[in-house]
């Protein structure tokens, strides 16, 4: 068997949207699969007969500090070749930002590993226009994708491009708090993950779903004060007490682990 690519030792660090929220493990409570996940036994499904091993470090709401710092320095410990970086969202989401700081940060972390001999995957925001109150992070996620771009220029990094992926922009590939991918958002972005790793993916990848039926306006009212309660209100309030969703989390993967797709749930 050929290979076909050259990476076996991958490791994913990042904040929830690596470590897979929403895609939940029903072999596991509490635990979750994820595009990185989901990558990775495509990778190990594709080397060609080698061993194949994945750690994933990325823990739910860590700020840019964490991921550059302490987990990118146990995951240049474990001697990767292929390394995801995705960090900086959670510290755009708060009131201030200083989005020269956060793409100066990640630019050093990128740096530092390429200069171990590993690959960088980046992953950009999604387009939130059309996306309601998120609407607002406009400007912040078109400057942090132009900053990523840049970035990968200067580096010889991989993007994972979510800004210009027409499927995301259907609600469906996001999960009821509207802030993490749907199962079905995940298998999107590992196929484009996959792509921007220059892997072959499936022609309609990208393809957005067939359009959802129009919804009445009272059942759409009755969503968002759900979701309002539900997800915004807890959001703030930790926010306010200085409390994190990752508080009491460890990373689901933390060593090297052979892995392949009988590590994933059946479809």
């Amino acid at each position: 068997m050929t290979a076909a690519h050259p990476w076996r030792r991958y490791v994913a660090i990042g904040d929830s949207f690596s470590e897979g929220m929403v895609d939940a493990d029903p072999r596991r409570e509490g635990s979750f699969v994820g595009w990185a996940d989901r990558l990775a036994a495509e990778l190990s499904a594709t080397a060609g007969g080698e061993e194949f091993r994945y750690a994933n470090l990325a823990i739910r709401g860590r700020k840019l500090d964490d991921v550059v710092d302490r987990q990118l320095a146990l995951a240049l410990e474990l001697e990767p070749d292929l390394v995801s970086l995705i960090g900086g969202g959670n510290d755009i989401l708060r009131p201030r930002v200083d989005l020269d700081g956060i793409a100066a940060r990640l630019e050093e972390a990128v740096a530092a590993v390429r200069a171990s001999g590993a690959d960088v995957l980046l992953a950009t925001p999604t387009d939130p226009r059309g996306a309601g109150l998120f609407g607002t992070l406009l400007v912040r996620h078109a400057v942090h994708t132009a900053n990523l771009h840049s970035i990968a220029a200067r580096h010889g990094a991989h993007v994972l491009d979510l800004w210009g992926m027409r499927s995301m922009r259907d609600p469906r590939m996001w999960g009821e708090d509207r802030i993490h991918p749907s199962t079905e958002g995940h298998r999107r972005l590992h196929w484009a993950a996959m792509r921007s790793l220059g892997l072959e993916v499936p022609e309609d990848w990208d393809e957005p779903l067939v359009a959802a039926p129009p919804r009445p306006r009272a059942e759409l009212r009755t969503e968002r004060l759900r979701w309002t309660r539900t997800h915004a209100v807890p959001w703030v309030q930790r926010r306010l007490t200085g409390r994190s969703s990752g508080d009491s989390v460890t990373a689901k993967l933390p060593e090297l682990t052979p892995f392949g797709p009988g590590d994933l749930p059946a479809p």
